[in-house]
């Protein structure tokens, strides 16, 4: 059969679009995004970017913060292959116009939890919308770039799909969901590239996009890659406390830039009872301590104070956050912003090389899908953005050296639907979603006991089992399609905590408190 593509790139924000412009010289690249081409991760970022820029730091102070908030676990390779990177990939985004903050003829640094120097290069705080804006007006612009909304990816398509059926495990494209033609389509390519984000809706609270329900951790399982490290969830500690305002970060660069963490009422600085980095220790400290401060006193919150901060100062670094609390009632100019730490990163994921291949002939990954060594058991704040641009790239750059030996794409049977129906009963996907969330949060949180893991066990192994047999008997929709992944990704998360008998980085458990003094990796085989 024809191609759709030479390549296929799955997810539309900073990973899967450096892909694209780096294979657009050679190939006819098509990207696919779940919704709008905007609406992925990239374009929430925050902070910043991290990369070894200013006098008196140097590449392997950033690779031991790396490796420090990491646990250990990172591989120290990737790190170094990494942050050695991050210059050269920063030149390359002032090339395409990101208009970083400058200072006199420098780019302006900020400094982050767990960062030993100023080394976070950013738009104010909205970094990652002007990454975004630049990657996408220039895949806009290539003629061999075709962007397409709308496609909701179902399961990758292997051998097991071709007309002339193969155990090769190699991967030929994917089936995905057109949501304004309401059907599936098969996208067919020599070379895949997931770079379809986390799992952070698998929480009740999460500063993750809508969309980031795990879609391509669980196709890759589906399609028998290995995945490692589900159980390192990175919780941000400060995420805006309102109950009608959902999922607002307030960035890691207000106590960066000084802002220091209160307890309502009393005033109390508590950060220095915790850590001596106080406020700028590593984010698995700082949500500890606020779940333990909001446990200890039955909070609904903390405070995050910058009030003491030039009013200039704070309005011309955190322009969207002053803006936004401000349309809220709240002048972060003169008052303290209530805080709650809330599910922000996947640090593991589907298993890749420096190269960015995974298991699976024919399919690579990029960005927060994956777990490429770079995070360990805990990201360093500033680093996720350049994990997506170095990988993007690393792909790319594979996918044209090894053009010759990919798959030729085989004839691929056509979807399926003439056994089942459509749904009338929808309700149970609401449900379903409500309740994974909700034990997710509660029992596989920031704070982790064995039982709780088992407890979350027992429910989603019900759970996995309802939603197998709902999607065998009616036709896909959007919102079946994301509740099939976020069942499956759960599973690997609880599965990963289990297996886990320590304390390590995010992986915080009461019945196993010491860190074991090897560092080993957890690894899911489908």
């Amino acid at each position: 059969m024809s191609a759709t593509a030479d390549v296929l790139v799955v997810g539309s924000g900073a990973a899967g679009l450096t892909a694209a412009l780096n294979l657009a010289e050679d190939r006819k690249v098509a990207v696919i995004a779940k919704g709008a081409l905007g609406e992925g991760a990239t374009g929430w970022a925050q902070g910043g970017i991290a990369a070894v820029l200013e006098e008196g730091d140097s590449f392997e102070a950033h690779i031991n913060d790396t490796m420090i908030a990491g646990a250990g676990l990172n591989d120290r390779e990737v790190v170094e292959h990494v942050v050695e990177s991050a210059p050269r990939a920063i030149a390359r985004l002032v090339e395409l116009g990101v208009p970083f903050a400058t200072e006199g003829d420098a780019l302006h640094l900020t400094r982050e939890g767990g960062h030993s120097f100023r080394r976070i290069v950013h738009v104010a705080d909205a970094t990652g919308a002007a990454v975004q804006q630049a990657l996408e007006a220039a895949a806009l612009k290539h003629p061999n770039i075709t962007l397409i909304p709308d496609m909701v990816a179902v399961d990758l398509i292997t051998g097991r799909h071709a007309s002339n059926f193969s155990t090769s495990g190699a991967v030929h494209g994917l089936y995905a969901y057109n949501r304004r033609r309401k059907r599936v389509e098969a996208l067919t390519a020599r070379a895949t590239v997931l770079a379809t984000g986390g799992a952070g809706r698998t929480y009740l609270f999460s500063t993750a996009p809508r969309g980031a329900t795990g879609d391509g951790i669980a196709m890759a399982w589906r399609a028998g890659c290995r995945i490692s490290n589900m159980e390192f969830m990175q919780f941000h500690p400060t995420c805006l406390y309102n109950l009608q305002v959902k999922n607002f970060l307030i960035t890691e660069a207000v106590r960066g830039e000084g802002g220091h963490l209160k307890i309502p009422g009393t005033g109390e600085r508590f950060m220095p009872r915790f850590d001596e980095r106080a406020e700028l220790a590593p984010r698995d400290i700082v949500a500890r301590a606020i779940d333990h401060e909001i446990k200890r006193l039955g909070l609904d919150y903390v405070h995050l104070d910058i009030s003491h901060r030039e009013p200039d100062f704070v309005r011309s670094h955190f322009p969207n956050i002053y803006e936004k609390l401000l349309g809220l009632g709240i002048d972060i100019t003169r008052e303290p912003i209530p805080v709650v730490p809330a599910q922000h990163y996947t640090c593991g994921g589907v298993m890749v090389d420096l190269h960015g291949c995974t298991d699976a002939p024919g399919l690579y990954a990029a960005g927060e899908v994956t777990q490429s060594g770079l995070h360990g058991a805990n990201r360093l704040a500033s680093n996720s953005l350049l994990e997506c641009l170095v990988f993007g790239e690393a792909a790319a750059r594979h996918i044209n050296a090894n053009w010759d030996d990919l798959a030729e794409v085989p004839d691929v049977r056509p979807w399926d639907e003439s056994r089942v129906t459509d749904s009338d009963e929808e309700v149970v996907i609401t449900q379903t979603w409500g309740e994974i969330r909700r034990f997710m949060w509660n029992y596989v949180g920031i704070v982790r006991t064995t039982k709780r893991l088992e407890r979350a066990k027992h429910r989603i192994d019900l759970l996995r089992q309802e939603v197998a047999d709902y999607y065998r008997h009616f036709r896909v929709t959007p919102d079946l399609i994301e509740l099939r992944n976020l069942v499956e990704v759960a599973d690997l998360i609880i599965r990963s905590a289990l297996s886990r008998h320590e304390s390590r980085g995010l992986h915080y458990t009461l019945d196993f408190p010491e860190t074991d003094a090897k560092a080993k990796d957890t690894v899911l085989v489908p």
